[in-house]
């Protein structure tokens, strides 16, 4: 099998393609009950393939990679993916370059992307949302060019698919509308109004967004300095959901994970844990007083006309 490195981020879609093909090349045709075709079902399939091709069993593979064994045999059944140094190892041993580690990326992605679309369909139906956003503003806030700013930061989708999710993110906005379809408070880091877009323009259009926005009847916002200190949501995105029959549920996701809560015990959890949170961050009332401040920090002094 030939070699390739992953040189550059914008070399990622190329290589997935390339490991695809090296998939067609090597997985033999159609078997009985062979599941749909995905990158994490490829990835389990190859796994088990090059295994069986060097002649180990699961116990000798994994005294070689120094890890579980029922985890290693759960990785070729497509029960879970496991970290990406494994897999990276994995490589190592089969030599097979860095095809199984660009298969583990796409698989990853796709698990993000479906567990997004699940969410998508939990928000869709709400009634209520409570959203906390660590470093950017929530979809549900965005303006369309702030949203093009951070949609054209992600390296594997291609423009088409930029602008279906900006069409779909913009059409979301529309249950925020003053019919109250949705109650919705979000809990902006500081954070969010630390990293702002290159264009100036760009982000004065989103805080009068923002200013505008807190003044609805049904939307609640509400700033979290950094004077707060340590929290327990730091590092990821909570959005907790309840639906009109009264169950409820919960998404958190950085930037490459996602998950759906849907244990309630877990999800009373995420709850108070967002309850605390609001407790130390300012009032909605400090906070539109913070972001009104930050509009007119942002917008350019007009001298007078001595004429």
């Amino acid at each position: 099998m030939r070699r390739r490195t992953l040189n550059s981020r914008k070399l990622w879609v190329n290589d997935i393609a390339y490991a695809e093909s090296c998939m067609d090349e090597q997985v033999p045709g159609p078997r009985p009950g062979r599941q749909p075709l995905t990158a994490r079902r490829l990835l389990a399939e190859q796994l088990q393939h090059h295994r069986e091709k060097s002649g180990w069993s699961l116990s000798s593979l994994a005294n070689k990679a120094h890890y579980d064994r029922s985890d290693l045999h759960k990785m070729e059944l497509g029960q879970k993916l496991g970290p990406e140094h494994l897999v990276a190892k994995l490589d190592g041993l089969y030599g097979t370059g860095n095809t199984l580690t660009l298969l583990w990326r796409l698989a990853k992605e796709e698990h993000v992307r479906d567990t997004y679309r699940a969410y998508m369909e939990l928000e869709a139906s709400a009634t209520v949302l409570h959203q906390y956003a660590t470093s950017t503003v929530p979809g549900l806030l965005q303006t369309e060019s702030y949203a093009r700013t951070l949609v054209n930061t992600w390296p594997i989708w291609s423009q088409e698919e930029v602008e279906t999710e900006l069409t779909k993110r913009m059409a979301r906005q529309e249950r925020l509308g003053e019919d109250g379809a949705l109650h919705y408070r979000a809990i902006l880091d500081e954070a969010c109004f630390r990293r702002v877009p290159r264009t100036p323009q760009t982000w004065r259009d989103q805080l009068t967004h923002l200013a505008e926005m807190a003044d609805r009847p049904n939307v609640t916002l509400q700033v979290l300095p950094f004077a707060s200190g340590l929290h327990e949501l730091a590092g990821a995105n909570l959005s907790l959901l309840w639906q009109a029959d009264g169950a409820n549920a919960a998404y958190q996701e950085s930037s490459h994970t996602a998950t759906v809560v849907a244990d309630a015990k877990e999800v009373a959890n995420l709850r108070l844990s967002y309850d605390a949170l609001r407790d130390s961050a300012l009032t909605p009332s400090e906070s539109r007083t913070y972001i009104q401040r930050a509009v007119e920090e942002h917008t350019p002094c007009t001298l007078p006309d001595r004429t």
